[in-house]
């Protein structure tokens, strides 16, 4: 699988299947690419309807004819607008077209639904996405239903956590690899990944990506 980081809180996985989260690129001065760079796609999810995760999903799905992933209630927005849809709640696992999402939860706030992370399981590689989140003990049951090989942490503060509980939270789900996200694009949370790295790598591998770099697992 290759997973390229598009900046802020966006990711790009392809592999049999090509994936998009939380693809917030438009208003976004760090991102990678423009929204109108993606022309293929098969999945979009959003962990949640805040502008900056929510982004230009329903642009990308409507392009490209991808299947918007998510919580019933913003399936629900989507399937209106004429999108294909797949409806999910926290706790729960749907597999389509070789790809199996689980989402499962997040400590934040959020207009339309429920916040939530999400667990991609493709090619036999897990990616787990934290989406906003506070620092949660069910991340340490992950480990009993899950070998995940990359999380994607939010480290700004403020909104999520902070370093040292962004840290924790990459012992408790027991991710081989943790790349640092949702930090430096907007001045409240513009701090540099240095001190998360500090604390957390003894825990995982640490990845520091910067937007446009990529890696493969």
């Amino acid at each position: 699988m290759k997973i390229r980081y598009l900046g802020h809180s966006a990711v790009e996985l392809v592999g049999s299947k090509t994936i998009y989260i939380d693809p917030f690129l438009t208003g976004n001065d760090l991102a990678a690419i423009a929204a109108s760079d993606i022309t293929e796609a098969d999945f979009v999810i959003a962990t949640h309807d805040h502008m900056d995760h929510l982004g230009d999903s329903f642009d990308i799905c409507r392009r490209t004819g991808a299947t918007f992933v998510s919580v019933f209630e913003l399936t629900d927005m989507a399937g209106n607008e004429g999108i294909t849809t797949e409806p999910m709640g926290i706790g729960g696992s749907v597999e389509n077209d070789g790809v199996r999402f689980s989402l499962v939860n997040a400590s934040h706030s959020s207009p339309a639904s429920d916040p939530t992370g999400v667990i991609v399981e493709m090619d036999g590689r897990t990616v787990y996405h934290m989406g906003d989140t506070g620092l949660l003990a069910d991340m340490g049951l992950l480990p009993e239903f899950f070998q995940i090989d990359v999380a994607f942490v939010p480290i700004g503060d403020r909104f999520t956590m902070g370093a040292r509980s962004a840290a924790k939270a990459v012992q408790l789900c027991g991710a081989r690899i943790a790349v640092p996200i949702h930090y430096r694009t907007f001045p409240i949370i513009d701090q540099s990944a240095d001190a998360f790295v500090e604390y957390a790598r003894e825990k995982a591998e640490i990845r520091v990506l910067e937007p446009g770099e990529t890696m493969e697992i």
